[in-house]
């Protein structure tokens, strides 16, 4: 969005003239991330998930690419050279925890930016694209977890590859040449192996990639905020920087103390004790469960458990597994709700906090548990909840309900209903 209130970039030496004609790229950070960037002035930490999923990206693929200096893809070695990053290679256990304590930090600030673009309506017009965006990133997100998840070739890593990779056999005709095709093979090895690192290795660089064209969409609207309520004048907004950078690096302050916390006291508390032994295909683990960040849709697929009709149990698992996900992609149109914000929607808050939360929170739970009673009963009336939530109430939520009254402005949220404060200090009263 253009402002006409933005400050300028002024470069103030030759130099920065020189750079400013031939490669601007000191204005467009100006532009993106400095004082040239005016942002909405009643933003709140929940706006920090952003830079937090942006900071621990850059650790991904900072870490990625240090263990990949002496990690081997090869199904005799791959446990062992893990191992050998862990024992002999200098500060190579930091390394190694820094990178899979990233990744489950990384899926944490991310699925917190995601629900709170669900309650904020973040998806709706004129930021559709960067909704959708933002969903892509989330579905490369899971897939390069999940073959880094293999590369250390422990008895989890094997069995999970067979499983997941397995799903795709439920697909009638071209299921099975496609499981072959993955893993080049017709189980988990050195193929399959080579192959998932190659992709674990590359993927990043997409995800990065798709980061800079969401945040390319998201400076043509500009940043939505936690009132619904559309730019309308300069008091509405402040400059990125300082304001914002403060705020973003307080907030980032604090998750590196969480995140330090699990690397140095909690290392492996995210993880499985299974995958600290070495992969046999001959031994099958009595529980194979997936990294908790894929519990919910793991609950979801083992949710099917009797063939409808033609359709068998597993291929409607599947498919409901990557719904789950897919329905993302059409909210933008389901929503028809003129408001955006939750605090100004009653009703789709009650359905919010009081359905949709908790069904998530019981597919979590039920995910990573065995795949007995009272779970499975428990997983089917979330999933059930979870796709009348996305299909049926909210879009009923969003043609019925009464909202509440809106601030006249972003201003008038943040410091009243006072003209002078509303509309400027020279605002004359109404006679």
């Amino acid at each position: 969005m253009s402002f006409p209130w933005a400050k300028e970039y002024t470069p103030t030496n030759g130099v920065a003239k020189f750079l400013d004609e031939k490669l601007p790229l000191p204005r467009l950070v100006y532009n993106a991330v400095g004082a040239g960037y005016p942002v909405p002035r009643n933003l709140s930490y929940f706006w920090n998930f952003g830079v937090l999923a942006g900071f621990f990206l850059v650790l991904q693929i900072v870490t990625g690419v240090v263990l990949a200096m002496h990690y081997a893809a090869n199904a005799q070695v791959a446990f062992a050279t893990t191992e050998h990053i862990m024992r002999d290679v200098n500060w190579g256990w930091l390394m190694r925890y820094a990178h899979a304590n990233g990744a489950s930090f990384f899926f944490i600030v991310v699925y917190l930016h995601i629900f709170r673009g669900f309650y904020y309506s973040s998806y709706k017009a004129p930021r559709e694209m960067i909704w959708l965006l933002g969903v892509t990133i989330f579905l490369l997100m899971m897939a390069t977890a999940f073959m880094g998840y293999v590369l250390p070739w422990g008895q989890m890593s094997f069995w999970g590859a067979k499983v997941i990779t397995g799903l795709f056999g439920a697909i009638p005709l071209v299921g099975e040449p496609i499981q072959v095709w993955l893993l080049g093979g017709y189980a988990p090895d050195n193929a399959a192996l080579n192959r998932f690192f190659s992709l674990h290795f590359l993927l990043p660089f997409v995800i990065a990639g798709c980061v800079i064209l969401h945040i390319w969409a998201l400076h043509i609207p500009g940043s939505s905020n936690p009132t619904g309520v559309e730019i309308k004048s300069e008091s509405d907004t402040l400059p990125f920087h300082p304001y914002y950078t403060v705020k973003d690096g307080f907030g980032l302050g604090v998750a590196l103390l969480f995140f330090m916390t699990m690397v140095f006291f909690l290392p492996n508390a995210l993880g499985h004790p299974d995958n600290y032994i070495e992969a046999n295909p001959l031994s099958t683990p009595a529980h194979i469960v997936p990294e908790w960040y894929f519990w919910p849709f793991y609950a979801i697929l083992r949710a099917f458990t009797a063939d409808f009709l033609f359709i068998p149990a597993k291929l409607m698992g599947v498919l409901a597994m990557f719904a789950a996900i897919l329905v993302w992609f059409i909210l933008p149109w389901l929503d028809k709700s003129p408001v955006r914000s939750g605090h100004y929607r009653p009703l789709f808050r009650k359905f919010f906090w009081f359905g949709l939360i908790p069904a998530m929170i019981v597919l979590f739970i039920c995910g990573g548990a065995p795949a007995e009673e009272p779970y499975v009963m428990l997983s089917q009336i979330a999933t059930a909840y979870y796709f009348l939530h996305f299909l049926v109430i909210l879009p009923i939520v969003s043609q019925v309900e009464q909202p509440e009254p809106l601030p006249y402005s972003i201003t008038e949220a943040v410091l009243g209903s006072d003209k002078k404060a509303v509309l400027g200090e020279n605002a004359t009263p109404a006679v």
